[in-house]
C-alpha cells in the first residue's frame, strides 16, 4: 500500500496529478514531466536530510496511485499532504493509506502530532478528515498555528491527529477485530 518514493513511479504519478479534480490540491504544482522528476528528486533528498517523510500510495497490484507526505517537520510534528489520482477517489484507498502512514510515523519514526491544513473550499478533503475518528478540528485549540496558516486570509481549516488518540483508535480496532474473529470461530 505504501512504498518509499522513487523515480520509477514518476510517469504514472505525473499523469494522475494532472487531472483538474486533483491538480489544484497538490502541494507542488508542476507542468511538465521533467519538473515532476526534479521535485521527486528534491523530495527524496529532503527525506534523507530528515525534513520530510514521503511515500507513494499503491493499489493492491503495486501500481502508484498517489502520494502521502509529512512536510515541515518540527518538534516531532508536521503537516500532512495527500493526493490520489481521480480514478481512485471514493474507493477506500485514502483511509487505508493514512492509517498505514500514521502507524509508520507514530510507531516507527517518533512523530507525535500530524496536522492537516485543508483549504476551506476543498470539501472532499474536509469530509475525509471529519470521517477520521482520531482527527480533531483545531482552529480554536491551536490558534497560533491557525493564524500563521491563514495570515493572508481565512483560507484553511486546521485538523490535528495526536499520537495518543490514534493509538487508542488502533487499540480499539484491534480489539474489535479479535472479538469478531472469536465470534466467527
Amino acid at each position: 500500500m505504501l512504498k518509499k518514493r522513487d523515480f520509477s513511479d514518476c510517469h504514472p504519478l505525473f499523469d494522475l496529478m494532472q487531472h483538474p479534480d486533483v491538480f489544484p490540491f497538490v502541494r507542488h504544482k508542476v507542468h511538465s514531466y521533467e519538473e515532476y522528476v526534479f521535485i521527486t528528486k528534491q523530495t527524496m533528498e529532503a527525506e534523507e536530510a530528515g525534513n520530510l517523510i514521503s511515500r507513494t500510495i499503491t493499489d493492491e497490484w503495486g501500481s502508484p496511485i498517489g502520494t502521502i507526505s509529512l512536510f515541515d517537520i518540527d518538534n516531532n510534528a508536521g503537516f500532512l499532504g495527500t493526493w490520489l489520482g481521480k480514478p481512485y477517489h471514493g474507493k477506500g484507498y485514502n483511509i487505508i493509506a493514512k492509517e498505514a502512514f500514521f502507524k509508520e510515523l507514530f510507531f516507527e519514526l517518533g512523530i507525535e502530532t500530524v496536522f492537516l491544513r485543508i483549504r476551506k473550499v476543498n470539501h472532499r478533503s474536509i469530509r475525509a478528515a471529519e470521517k477520521l475518528p482520531y482527527a480533531i478540528k483545531s482552529n480554536e485549540s491551536r490558534q497560533q498555528i491557525y493564524a500563521e496558516m491563514n495570515s493572508e486570509g481565512e483560507i484553511f481549516d486546521l485538523y490535528e491527529i495526536p499520537k495518543d488518540l490514534f493509538t487508542l483508535y488502533i487499540m480499539r480496532k484491534d480489539n474489535e477485530d479479535d472479538t469478531q474473529e472469536l465470534m466467527e470461530a
